[in-house]
């Protein structure tokens, strides 16, 4: 479990490296880094938190909770040590955690 939350944490916040400005677009191809990678992230929370036998509701609620905080995190980290915060970029992450979200809801288990 713990290589492959690090693997979703290197995704996520890359390298250490010297930020660059980038063209913030809307449809670009860090937004849909953030779109999978949030997506992906809550799909593999909610999954673990399943495990344990919690309900599916309170589940979804939970892994919700955690992939819209690792975004938020991620955004004041940036905000923080001179990346390039956006809030572009957490919306990308509400959209793949409400994509997530909905297709975890329509699961049998």
């Amino acid at each position: 479990m713990l290589p492959g939350l690090g693997f979703v944490f290197t995704l996520h916040f890359g390298a250490m490296q010297a930020p660059v400005k980038r063209d913030d677009g809307w449809f670009s191809g860090d937004k849909a880094k953030h779109f999978f990678t949030s997506a992906f992230l809550e799909s593999f929370t909610y999954s673990a938190i399943r495990a344990t036998h919690v309900s599916k509701g309170t589940a979804l609620i939970s892994a919700s909770a955690v992939t819209a905080g690792i975004g938020i995190g991620k955004e004041l980290y940036d905000r923080k040590f001179g990346g390039d915060p956006s809030f572009k970029d957490l919306t990308a992450d509400g959209a793949g955690i409400g994509a997530a979200a909905v297709l975890m809801n329509q699961t049998s288990r």
